[in-house]
């Protein structure tokens, strides 16, 4: 019962508001800036409880939660009324806790109406090469737990040149780090671009078809082909792995809950596992998603308990454990309800 009950309150974390922090509080870790998913703008710190944990924006303005510093321990209210009695802030190595988990590049030449990444200011890139990011891997290990590596990037000049990017930096981290398990989220063109990702030491691979509905995909990534993504996730499997291979499906942008489990039954059937994501609307993304798909209600945390639940047991048919993958969204856990880790 308590289980399902701090279960809940991960959905509702993840659903909510920011997180209001005590005046003069002070963060005992680096608080994480975010230039890629769902948080990506804002300032953000990864709360923990019982086993949960979320990654949610923080202020010291205001916030539908509230974090309450009661000297020995932490706690949390909502809307001024006890929500969790104990929680714990986790540090964030590189985006993530226990993972350095980098976007190479936040612009991106298509515009999906969800994606905040390239409506940051221009000063949010990092500008990372292969090298910068092994001495932030080193230096990081020095104090920090790290369990693997991942690499995201927007595609700034062509998909060609982003795939060679990644390439590079795979090679790089792979020479350097033997043992680390290295997870890439690009946009690809072509098997040989897998093939390239693979042979440069990737593990795991991300392919986002972001909705279950080709019509809505249509709508919000107008510059995509929806095929060809569907043809590289398979095409990928057997050069991955089964269960090695993942992919984004974001909900709450008109679809059903039937489409939703249609495709991830199509996908789970080829060796896939898709994660369920709950659509965040900020102010970064709010007027190009209303262009696209109009007014949509908010996600309940009934409906992502519901989603997760039911892709358990269609992963579960098909032989797939999110607790084999060890990178990128499925180790990191903060934004998702993650079959077989939260449920």
């Amino acid at each position: 019962m308590e289980e399902t009950l701090n279960l809940r309150k991960k959905a509702e974390l993840i659903s909510g508001g920011s997180v209001l922090l005590p005046e003069g509080f002070v963060m005992p870790y680096r608080v994480s800036k975010s230039t890629a998913g769902p948080g990506a703008g804002s300032s953000s710190a990864v709360f923990s409880f019982d086993g949960f944990r979320v990654k949610k924006p923080i202020s010291y303005d205001s916030g539908e939660f509230e974090l309450r510093d009661n000297d020995t321990y932490l706690s949390m209210t909502r809307n001024g009324s006890p929500f969790l009695d104990k929680v714990e802030i986790q540090p964030v190595v590189f985006h993530c806790p226990e993972q350095a988990f980098f976007n190479l590049d936040q612009r991106c030449m298509y515009n999906c109406a969800f994606c905040a990444s390239p409506r940051l200011n221009k000063d949010a890139a990092k500008g990372l090469t292969e090298k910068t990011i092994v001495d932030l891997v080193k230096n990081a290990q020095k104090t920090d737990r790290i369990v693997s590596v991942s690499i995201t990037s927007g595609v700034v000049d062509s998909v060609d040149a982003t795939v060679d990017k990644f390439v590079s930096c795979v090679k790089a981290l792979r020479a350097e780090f033997p043992d680390l398990p290295i997870g890439v989220e690009p946009y690809v063109g072509s098997r040989e671009h897998l093939l390239m990702l693979k042979n440069a030491g990737a593990d795991e691979i991300k392919l986002n078809i972001e909705s279950p509905s080709k019509e809505i995909f249509k709508k919000v990534c107008p510059e995509l082909e929806y095929d060809l993504i569907f043809k590289l996730l398979e095409d990928a499997v057997p050069i991955f792995g089964k269960g090695m291979v993942t992919s984004n499906i974001i909900f709450g942008m008109g679809e059903t809950d039937e489409e939703l489990m249609e495709v991830s039954e199509l996908l789970c059937s080829k060796g896939i596992i898709p994660t369920l994501r709950a659509l965040r609307v900020t102010p970064l993304n709010r007027d190009q998603l209303k262009n696209a798909v109009g007014d949509q209600p908010p996600i309940t945390p009934d409906r992502s308990i519901n989603v997760a639940n039911m892709l358990k047991k269609i992963m579960e048919r098909h032989d797939l454990d999110t607790r084999k993958c060890h990178t990128m969204c499925i180790e990191c856990g903060c934004c998702d309800i993650i079959p077989f880790r939260d449920l």
